[in-house]
């Protein structure tokens, strides 16, 4: 199948610095991709090429088998939705969605009556004639997604739109999205630094370094199976061990777990899937706890070992041992994975 979106060998240089270094990829039709990473990965750069705002040094950005490399954004059909929002403070909500309606040279009566459904898919029928101020930081949010959305785009890019949310309403708002996006079907990019974000709304997410893709897939394979030390340690709750494999067992300095596959050189615990002082499974490791941290439903736990610091959360209705105790690390089924050199190349 021909991807809807493709980014191929992409190359973005602000002066001495490369901010994307041949970055490529492919999204179907309909489908929903993060790009997830650090401040300064060039997720947002990556971004804004695809939307025309940057011109790339290298690389190609074709849409439904169009090459749109040299084109202005406005002749892309894009929508993009803004860290900052990005409304006009002197026009309503109704007359900020349909700004780009009327850039489009759409006639008055037909602009109003997509502007005012756009409102009502992102739920704030009835503020139509409401001005920013006059709206709190989610419905400006929903006004700036309905802005992009109300012009139909091809592609719908997301710029870490709910970041200046509070916790909770982030939840509420990126599930919103969510539905929304498999509602209309459109292909979206979103860019965070959130990973629970990530998870909780991607089909795919990229994870991303330097420029370039460190792992990329779903988000149960890259919480199951990571290809990529970074990515894995990244995606938090995870600590990553580099050793090496010697007849069918992983070996570090004081860590051995068995039934490694060969070439193995690196070992993902996941923290919540460890287990503290019981015996049984194929890791073991000695340690003392460093640090135990009660977070309501559990503890975040810190086990200093040989082979460097371990993270285990805890439930909380058992305990961990007192900080300083002597302790032994163990893994209930799934609570690890290896990394091989052939999987860091072959997924990214």
């Amino acid at each position: 199948m021909n991807p809807y979106l493709h980014v191929e060998g992409l190359k973005v240089v602000f002066g001495a610095q490369t901010a994307v270094d041949g970055l490529s990829l492919s999204v179907a039709q309909g489908e929903f991709l993060t790009l997830l990473g650090p401040s300064g990965c060039g997720k947002t750069t990556t971004l804004r090429a695809i939307a025309g705002f940057i011109e790339p040094a290298q690389g190609r950005i074709v849409i439904d088998g169009n090459d749109m490399t040299g084109l202005p954004p406005h002749k892309r059909n894009i929508g993009v939705v803004f860290q900052s929002y990005a409304l006009f403070p002197h026009l309503t909500a109704q007359e900020n969605v349909a700004f780009g309606l009327r850039m489009r040279h759409v006639a008055r009566g037909e602009r109003e009556r997509r502007a005012k459904n756009a409102l009502g898919m992102v739920g704030l029928s009835g503020m139509e004639d409401r001005y920013p101020s006059q709206l709190s930081g989610g419905q400006q949010q929903r006004v700036a997604l309905a802005r992009a959305l109300v012009i139909e785009p091809a592609i719908l890019l997301l710029d870490e739109p709910l970041s200046n949310l509070d916790t909770n309403l982030r939840a509420e708002l990126r599930q919103e999205i969510r539905n929304l996006q498999r509602r209309v079907k459109i292909t979206t990019i979103l860019v965070t630094h959130d990973q629970q974000e990530a998870l909780a709304v991607s089909d795919r997410i990229a994870i991303l370094k330097d420029g370039r893709i460190a792992d990329i897939g779903t988000p149960e394979e890259l919480s199951n199976q990571p290809t990529s030390g970074f990515a894995a340690s990244f995606l938090g709750g995870r600590t990553v061990i580099a050793g090496a494999t010697k007849n069918g067992s992983f070996e570090a300095p004081g860590l051995v777990c068995s039934d490694a596959p060969v070439g193995a050189t690196q070992i993902v615990l996941k923290a919540w899937r460890l287990r503290l002082n019981e015996t049984g499974g194929p890791l073991l490791v000695m340690g003392r706890i460093a640090s135990r941290v009660y977070v309501g439903d559990h503890f975040e736990t810190e086990v200093d070992s040989q082979c460097g610091s371990i993270r285990v959360l805890v439930p909380s209705h058992t305990p961990p041992p007192p900080v300083g105790a002597e302790c032994v690390v163990s893994a209930w089924p799934d609570g690890i994975s290896f990394i091989t050199p052939q999987q860091e190349e072959s997924r990214a």
